[in-house]
């Protein structure tokens, strides 16, 4: 990548979007399958799955006390199929990969601080966490465009790889888009989109195929 010269007092911004078969994507589906197949059986289920994937292993950990039964290797390999991890080629697959579970019930101690004799209204999260994030009106859905960009260019990526358009891509991509924007405003209050100055893709593809084709 070359350097991007921007104009005196504009700014650059990047986002990046991962697709649903980049590693922490397939971690999160799969804990989320998890979840909801807690939640269909049992709505007041407790549920701190975790998730860890490596080369055809997926290690599924953490306290989970549900009146569910759920078969975790069945809802992890229906998640790996929908994917498209098919083949050992493209480091997962859901017919051979080894799935190891260790899963315990919610520890007592979390679970009287956070739920166990209390009424609804006083009902805790056993988690915590910080979140950063903002709304701007530079898209209808309220999200950066960046950010709005970067997910459109992984979701077409994911679409021509499914359709059948593109058959030797992988699931696993990314996608990076960097914007300029010029300060309309003296106090900050307003940016205008200048250019959007880099875009960047990177996709797991079949090892047949080079820059070339």
């Amino acid at each position: 990548m070359s350097q991007l010269k921007i104009k005196r007092g504009n700014f650059l911004f990047t986002s990046e979007s991962v697709n649903e078969g980049h590693p922490d994507k397939i971690c999160d589906q799969i804990s989320d399958a998890i979840l909801d197949s807690c939640l269909r059986e049992d709505p007041y289920s407790k549920v701190a799955c975790e998730v860890c994937a490596k080369k055809n292993y997926i290690f599924i950990f953490g306290e989970i006390t549900t009146k569910a039964k759920v078969n975790y290797d069945k809802v992890t390999r229906d998640v790996l199929k929908h994917i498209g991890y098919d083949d050992e080629s493209k480091g997962l697959d859901y017919k051979t990969a080894e799935i190891k579970v260790s899963i315990d019930e919610q520890s007592p101690d979390i679970a009287q601080c956070v739920h166990e004799n209390r009424s609804p209204e006083l009902i805790g999260a056993g988690d915590q966490g910080i979140m950063f994030g903002y709304a701007t009106d530079e898209t209808e859905n309220y999200m950066p465009l960046t950010h709005h960009y970067a997910t459109l260019l992984g979701k077409r990526l994911t679409e021509v790889r499914k359709l059948g358009i593109l058959p030797y891509l992988g699931p696993d991509g990314k996608t990076q888009i960097t914007i300029e924007y010029k300060n309309k405003g003296s106090c900050g209050g307003h940016l205008e989109t200048f250019t959007c100055s880099y875009c960047s893709y990177s996709t797991q593809h079949a090892e047949d195929i080079n820059m070339n084709n």
